[in-house]
């Protein structure tokens, strides 16, 4: 059984070690859980890479990252509306204004 470190890409820090289990929620938010079932929940975050010889995992953060995926889950199963598109159209205005000039 491997056990995996989870780094945060954001600032390479530890989030948790001995997790055994990686997985999304109906919430699409990631599960990390240890060998005797702790863990914690991030709520908006994407696994980047795996690595099962140096048993790390890679995680980055960002709060796009829920709101995104929910949408591809709803496109993915047609039930996609224009307020879900507009969610995410909504935080890139946002994101756009703040990068400088």
């Amino acid at each position: 059984m491997c056990e995996f470190k989870i780094i945060r890409k954001n600032n390479n820090s530890q989030i948790m070690e001995d997790v055994v289990m990686l997985y999304y929620n109906e919430d699409n938010e990631l599960v990390l859980k240890d060998v005797i079932g702790m863990g914690e929940t991030i709520e908006s975050a994407l696994i980047l890479d795996v690595n099962t010889i140096n048993q790390k995992c890679l995680i980055l953060e960002n709060p796009l990252i829920k709101d995104f995926v929910n949408l591809l889950v709803k496109l993915n199963d047609t039930t996609a509306t224009k307020s879900d598109m507009d969610i995410i159209i909504n935080q890139l205005e946002a994101l756009k204004e703040e990068i400088p000039k």
